[in-house]
């Protein structure tokens, strides 16, 4: 249920709104835009009497949501929300980030060279992979916990803040210094995984399943955001179809039906999604046409000796190529890159 307040709403007002639907074992997602404010109600909503609600002097409308998902609603939250990762780097509208870096840490040297490269280029966060879920058990797992001290070795190196994937609840002491965790494909509906990452306040980079619908992406983002954790970012990596071309087939149209049903931002992974280097610079160009707030690019110093993925990383000097093309069409649309 969503109360759109009037602009003669008063703070007494709002907050004797607020106790009560409380009062009723009800939650709330209150969200104060440039236009409206709004009391987003979520849980059993039977509980309170639109017809009352409507007769207060300071309430506009009350409308019913449709949609299972509540907090990652759009109409709960109708202006964008921006993720901030540190206090230079934010994520959402207005902004265009670039997370790039290697599927895999595999040394110290090849971690921190990759960083610098990636900096020097343009891109404001960097990604390297400590865990690996492979489909392979004989294939390279990562370095694990000293992947991550190898990442933060990077940060250190060059200020990038680190984007590395979870794959275990066991695990989450390790990524206590870590800026965003991200969940991968196979994880998206881990919901034992996705209720703790709702208690922390850590950004949440959230991947499309390998077959999930983007209702059934959405609702596991609701998972992290009903534990109190709004920090999620979405992530299009991709999707399995008949088509076997490609690793995945890019979901291009996500992007803008995203932007129309929900607040929170989306970025596009073209590495995951096709599998091969060659494609990964077109479709990252066309993510930022389709509306997208940023990319993450795999970048390896030396894809063919690579220990994980080499066929779609592409090297530090495609990737300083790539970046010189993406900031002239994000300055097109209107945004800032970083």
């Amino acid at each position: 249920m969503i109360i759109v307040l009037k602009q003669t709403a008063s703070k007494a007002n709002i907050e004797n709104l607020i106790d009560e639907i409380k009062s009723k074992g009800l939650s709330i997602n209150y969200s104060e835009g440039e236009t409206s404010t709004i009391v987003g109600v979520i849980g059993d909503t039977t509980r309170l009497d639109v017809d009352d609600l409507e007769k207060l002097p300071y309430v506009e409308n009350v409308k019913r949501v449709s949609e299972p998902y509540k907090a990652a609603n759009r109409k709960m939250h109708p202006d964008d929300t921006i993720v901030k990762v540190t206090d230079t780097v934010s994520i959402g509208e207005g902004k265009f980030n670039v997370i790039a870096g290697p599927c895999s840490v595999e040394s110290e040297e090849q971690v921190i060279e990759v960083a610098k490269r990636v900096k020097a280029a343009g891109a404001t966060l960097l990604r390297g992979g400590a865990f690996k879920p492979r489909t392979s058990p004989y294939s390279f797992q990562g370095l694990e916990a000293d992947g991550i001290k190898l990442l933060l070795e990077a940060r250190k190196e060059t200020g990038l803040p680190i984007v590395t994937e979870i794959m275990n609840i066991n695990h989450l002491e390790l990524f206590s210094d870590v800026d965003v965790i991200q969940v991968g494909a196979r994880n998206m509906q881990n919901f034992d995984l996705l209720k703790e990452l709702g208690k922390c306040d850590k950004p949440i980079l959230l991947k499309r399943g390998l077959a999930n619908t983007i209702e059934e992406w959405l609702m596991s983002a609701e998972y992290i955001m009903a534990g109190g954790n709004k920090n999620v970012i979405l992530c299009e990596r991709g999707i399995r179809t008949f088509e076997t071309y490609t690793r995945n087939t890019l979901d291009i149209s996500a992007v803008p039906v995203l932007k129309n049903l929900t607040h929170l931002p989306i970025i596009v992974d073209p590495s995951h999604a096709t599998g091969m280097r060659w494609l990964v610079p077109p479709l990252a160009k066309t993510a930022v046409a389709a509306g997208a707030d940023g990319l993450m690019i795999e970048v390896h110093n030396n894809p063919a000796k690579a220990l994980c993925d080499g066929a779609q990383s592409i090297d530090p000097d495609a990737f300083d190529e790539l970046m010189k093309d993406i900031k002239r069409r994000v300055e097109f649309e209107g945004k800032t890159l970083g």
